[in-house]
């Protein structure tokens, strides 16, 4: 039996804090930096690492998906850290070290990721379940379902949870 070289790498992204939000496009970008085929899957809280800034107003939302767009974090800039955020001051001095230290912040890993041509895919399940509309996220992501995911994954040699 032959050994075939895979060089691919999945990660489904799950949560929406700002240093595992980081870690993940560290990631994706490095891989696909060395020549991998990479995929992203956001789902549930990392859907908000895709999210446009700006309000969308969308007619057709019940009244449990506007109070969920309202409570969610919109975009990258606007996540916390998962530990020691003390009410935005901790973000913000892992910001002002990272730019002191030249790490691109969260917002130009998203850019990198997208010219480096990661595939970037929203949970569709999940952005039902959350109220989120194709319009309220980023340009040049995929909407697809875990089946999706799985097939992506079966053929990759790197799979990972964020």
């Amino acid at each position: 039996m032959s050994e075939e070289k895979k060089d691919q790498a999945t990660m489904i992204v799950f949560d929406g804090d700002l240093d595992k939000a980081i870690a993940s496009f560290i990631i994706a970008t490095g891989a696909a930096a060395m020549g991998k085929k990479v995929t992203m899957f956001f789902t549930f809280w990392g859907l908000n690492v895709l999210r446009k800034e700006e309000h969308i107003d969308i007619k057709d939302k019940n009244f449990l998906e506007k109070m969920f767009a309202k409570l969610m974090p919109r975009g990258p800039k606007n996540l916390k850290l998962s530990k020691m955020n003390y009410g935005g001051v901790g973000s913000h001095l892992m910001k002002k070290m990272m730019k002191e230290h030249n790490v691109s912040t969260l917002p130009e890993l998203v850019e990198l990721a997208q010219e480096l041509e990661v595939n970037m895919v929203a949970c569709t399940m999940t952005m039902d379940v959350m109220g989120l509309k194709q319009e309220e996220l980023i340009d040049g992501i995929e909407f697809a379902g875990v089946a999706s995911y799985l097939a992506e994954a079966e053929d990759a040699n790197v799979n990972l949870f964020i």
